[in-house]
């Protein structure tokens, strides 16, 4: 135990370990000069990088101009763990108990493997010994009376000097100069700040009642981080059962249909072991491992759970579309490992007493078609975000997650949802309002190619809209120049279609800055006299029927 009852820790921190999670996944050096980006801003940097001046929290534009062949990485918390897991199992290798603080740092109680070792300097060149031996060079050791302070001291640990050791009690005097921004609330340190108070010292030197009344439950926390009475407990994460299964080819195989008749006999061993366990796979990530060395891996979400048989179809679908093969593999696979990557309870995916749960007469019937015609055969629409209908629809396989290609949540001004805002300038308005937003209700059906149409006055004249919106005649017919592309049913698409109400026009102006990809158009709602109501878009000086309000 440390000083006034703390519990002694020893965190191990990799530095810099976004970057080298990132650059393992995507087959680069962490050697080279990469930074991580989050948000836009810099998360983390190489050291090649940090060389040529490149910053954390710099913007993506400001660390290229200082590195011009910088290499700029997103970062992925899910690759980021991912990465990190084995880590944590070569340290359990050793020494039991291992928390995750985050992926690229972790801790233990320190008295265990001090004793086991003969002191605590010895127990950390032990794990920084195992880490290096595992291909994970350049890890640092804090050892600090409470988590807290044991991270501090890793972190002010050095490349020549990787251990840093607090002694028992020495926690407040090591803490006192370093700043308040470590505490990681910018709210809170934001105020110490412009009161004065720069320092953990400082901030420490406050009485803790005062603490508690002026800045509540999270500022007498950080008031005991700054402090050095961290008595956070470090508890070992614990150890999920092996699920993932794995079979190597000896010698390679190079035809598909060989593999997945193999990795039939590990699927059911897969799904028998989850059975036992009470859960069901619905997320499921396969690596293939080929000949030359290259790993081609993919996550496959299932609508309602898999089946060996749904197993063997995934590694047959990546195998024929990942670009490694088609009838027939150009590089031979040598290794198949099937990892659960989401395993639920049986109970969360089961039918309610009065039903409720996904059809199973659907799930195995679009299932089945798609095993036939492959995984791209079958697909559904995910809504995303845009200003047209058709930009707005995605089409994602079936049991594929439902990400839309652009977000949903982003501002589309001027995209077709929510009502309008006021009176349009259209005589005769379908719907008796719009102009700054589309009105409602949508359109039933949507052309999946646009229909070249003309838009004409009652003079004959083709209607045109100038850059402030002025028509230079009311629509009073159209006609299509073409349906057969669209499967629309017109009688007959060149003929004159009289035009007895309509709406808008509604401006879009896209990219204006980019003269290459700039898009500007203009919207309009048309009635006829069957009382079929059209969206059609008038861009310069084309116009086209968009979609139809059935």
């Amino acid at each position: 135990m440390g000083g006034r009852g703390l519990t002694r820790t020893m965190v191990i921190w990799v530095p810099d370990w976004p970057v080298t999670a990132a650059a393992v996944a995507t087959g680069r050096s962490p050697d080279d000069p990469i930074v991580v980006l989050e948000k836009g801003k810099v998360l983390a940097t190489s050291a090649a990088a940090r060389a040529e001046g490149v910053r954390r929290g710099q913007r993506a534009r400001d660390a290229q101009s200082r590195c011009p062949e910088l290499v700029v990485l997103k970062y992925d918390p899910v690759i980021d763990a991912r990465a990190f897991d084995p880590v944590i199992a070569c340290l359990e290798a050793i020494t039991p108990g291992v928390q995750v603080i985050r992926p690229g740092m972790c801790a233990l109680k320190a008295r265990g493997p001090a004793r086991f070792y003969g002191s605590e300097e010895r127990a950390a060149e032990k794990l920084l010994d195992r880490l290096e031996t595992f291909d994970v060079p350049g890890s640092r050791v804090g050892i600090a009376d409470g988590p807290f302070a044991a991270e501090q001291a890793a972190r002010a640990s050095s490349a020549r000097t990787r251990v840093q050791v607090v002694p028992p009690g020495g926690s407040p005097e090591f803490l006192a100069p370093l700043s308040v921004d470590l505490l990681e609330q910018p709210e809170l340190t934001d105020l110490l700040r412009r009161l004065g108070l720069r320092s953990l010292g400082a901030f420490a030197g406050l009485s803790a009642t005062e603490v508690l009344t002026r800045f509540g439950p999270s500022g007498a926390f950080a008031h005991r981080l700054a402090s050095g009475s961290d008595d956070r407990p470090v508890t070992g994460r614990e150890v999920p059962p092996e699920l993932t299964r794995t079979l190597d080819f000896e010698p390679s195989v190079d035809r598909v249909d060989q593999v997945a008749f193999a990795v039939r006999a590990i699927a059911d061993e897969l799904i028998v072991r989850l059975t036992e366990l009470g859960l069901v796979c619905t997320t499921l990530r396969v690596e293939v491992g080929t000949e030359s060395g290259r790993i081609h891996e993919r996550e496959w979400l299932h609508p309602r759970w898999f089946t060996a048989a749904d197993v063997v179809d995934r590694v047959r679908w990546q195998l024929q579309g990942s670009g490694t093969a088609t009838s027939e593999l150009t590089s031979p696979v040598v290794r198949i490992r099937l990892i659960p990557d989401q395993a639920d309870p049986v109970g969360a995916h089961v039918d309610g007493l009065w039903g409720g749960g996904p059809d199973e007469r659907i799930h195995r019937a679009l299932s089945r078609v798609q095993s036939m015609l492959g995984h791209g055969a079958v697909v559904s629409v995910v809504i995303g975000g845009g200003r047209g209908f058709a930009e707005r629809q995605t089409l994602i396989p079936w049991g594929d997650p439902p990400v839309p290609a652009r977000p949903p949540d982003q501002p589309w001004p001027g995209s077709i949802t929510g009502p309008s805002a006021e009176p349009g300038p259209g005589s005769g308005s379908i719907t008796g309002t719009g102009a700054k937003r589309w009105p409602v209700p949508a359109p039933t059906t949507i052309f999946p190619e646009p229909i070249p149409a003309k838009v004409f006055a009652a003079d004959g004249t083709q209607v045109s809209v100038s850059a402030r919106g002025e028509l230079s005649g009311e629509p009073a017919a159209f006609s299509l120049l073409s349906a057969g592309g669209a499967g629309v049913q017109v009688a007959d698409s060149n003929k004159l279609h009289p035009i007895t109400a309509w709406a808008g026009p509604w401006l879009s102006t896209e990219r204006w800055w980019d003269p290459a990809t700039e898009s500007r158009q203009a919207r309009f709602q048309f009635q006829t006299a069957d009382t079929r109501a059209w969206l059609f878009t008038l861009h310069r000086t084309t116009w086209q029927a968009q979609a139809t309000y059935d």
